[in-house]
């Protein structure tokens, strides 16, 4: 029997901006204590909502929420802008007094972090009251010094694998422990919305409700077979497992580092000559979005594009192209990602610019012609393609990056601050809940 914590800050990023505004200011007003929130411009009214105080939810407010709709529900909502340094300095401090109390800590985001403490029985005994036994007597020991020392309130779910952890600290908040023991699992998990078991996507959910399967509860109680056969052979194993609380994944202090990171997808119709203009843009835009967000995900950098296919023969085909400097942005992905494709479909050269076309007068150029070589790649041979992936290779953590004040490519603050925002709102929320434009 293991025990496993999971502690998750609550409403980090409005926590963390007011405490910040109060180290600076110890007059100002708390904004946790008003209806308050994190995201968009006030003055604009664009943008949309990251976190929101507890006052602000009482409005009805709710995070992905435009900020315009937001102030039409709470036109005295204080809007403030996102301060990533500040959420990465905090996030920092708040991982380092977790693994004060032990090495195996895996940090699953900026805000929340497994904690495995099997064993330490004795270590933390001097923790223990007439009212908490241990582990309870260390999850609120935790709790309270993150409280005292850095000015914000976690909850902590305590239970015996990461799954059950993680369900328990999304319990009542803020500033709580919650267990989800095994034998507690009829009594406080069967009986969510299914669309709240940990993993289950909305998508999901609403296939599953579609079944009459509503509840977690209906979900553990389906036959697996038949899960499978409506979800997919993972996707049902997976709701079957989780939804009886079933989970086997350690908590791991250390990842193994990645040599490659990719995304591919097979379609549903073959990419030909005729589509690949209506096609291939797309596809390569979402696939090389999903690779740069695991990149920025995991802290990494590619220093090498590559594109693998397979032809309708079902044959697998590979190119790669090196970059001139090792990047994170979706945007340089795939672009080299684009030159590939061309090449792979349309033989050698096809991915390289053969005429700019511009204004008359001598303006920039509007647009970019490719050769297309008909006669080579899998489009000479009579070929459709029926899976696309996008990858990238050569790995580091930014050692190799050098900056070039000629490459235009490089991302600006700006574009990070988006990126930064872009990948909270979709781990929170969902991929997919908010896109980067064609």
């Amino acid at each position: 029997m293991r025990t496993v914590f999971h502690v998750d800050v609550n409403s980090a990023f409005l926590s963390w901006s007011a405490v910040k505004r109060l180290h600076e200011d110890p007059g100002a007003l708390d904004l946790r204590t008003i209806p308050s929130a994190v995201g968009g411009d006030e003055e604009t009214r664009h943008g949309i909502i990251t976190a929101k105080s507890v006052p602000a939810k009482k409005y009805g407010i709710r995070t992905a929420m435009t900020v315009a709709e937001a102030l039409r529900l709470c036109p005295t909502l204080v809007l403030v802008q996102a301060d990533f340094e500040t959420y990465r300095k905090y996030s920092r401090q708040f991982i380092a007094i977790l693994k004060k109390y032990t090495d195996l800590v895996e940090q699953a985001s900026i805000d929340e972090a497994y904690m495995d403490v099997t064993g330490t029985e004795d270590l933390y005994r001097g923790f223990e009251t007439e009212e908490w036994g241990f582990p309870l007597s260390l999850a609120h020991q935790i709790r309270n010094e993150i409280k005292t020392t850095l000015g914000f309130t976690v909850n902590i779910g305590v239970s015996t694998n990461k799954l059950l952890a993680k369900m328990a600290s999304d319990f009542e908040k803020p500033d709580r422990v919650h267990t989800l023991y095994p034998d507690e699992i009829p009594q406080k998990m069967w009986p969510l919305p299914v669309g709240e078991l940990f993993g289950c996507g909305q998508q999901t959910a609403e296939k599953l409700r579609s079944y009459g399967i509503r509840t977690i509860g209906e979900a553990a109680a389906t036959d697996e077979r038949f899960l499978k056969q409506i979800l997919g052979e993972k996707a049902g194993a997976y709701i079957w497992n989780s939804a009886n609380g079933l989970s086997d994944s350690p908590v791991e202090s250390v990842r193994e580092e990645a040599k490659s990171v990719s995304n591919e997808t097979t379609l549903a119709k073959d990419i030909v000559d005729a589509n690949f203009n209506k096609t291939a843009p797309g596809l390569l835009h979402e696939l090389s979005e999903s690779v740069a967000r695991r990149l920025r995900k995991a802290g990494l950098y590619g220093g090498t594009v590559v594109v693998s296919v397979k032809t309708s023969d079902f044959h697998r085909k590979s190119r790669q192209m090196p970059l001139s400097a090792p990047t994170d942005s979706a945007p340089v992905i795939e672009e080299a990602a684009g030159r590939l494709l061309r090449e792979l479909c349309y033989g050698e050269g096809a991915g390289h610019p053969a005429v700019r076309t511009g204004e008359a007068g001598g303006a920039a150029p509007s647009a970019i012609s490719f050769n297309t070589a008909g006669s080579g790649g899998a489009f000479g041979e009579g070929l459709g393609v029926r899976l696309v992936g996008v990858g990238v290779t050569n790995l580091d953590h930014g050692e190799n990056r050098q900056m070039n004040i000629f490459d235009y490519k490089e991302k600006t603050a700006e574009q990070k601050k988006l990126d930064a925002m872009e990948d909270y709102v979709n781990a929170k929320f969902g991929a997919g809940t908010i896109k980067r434009g064609l």
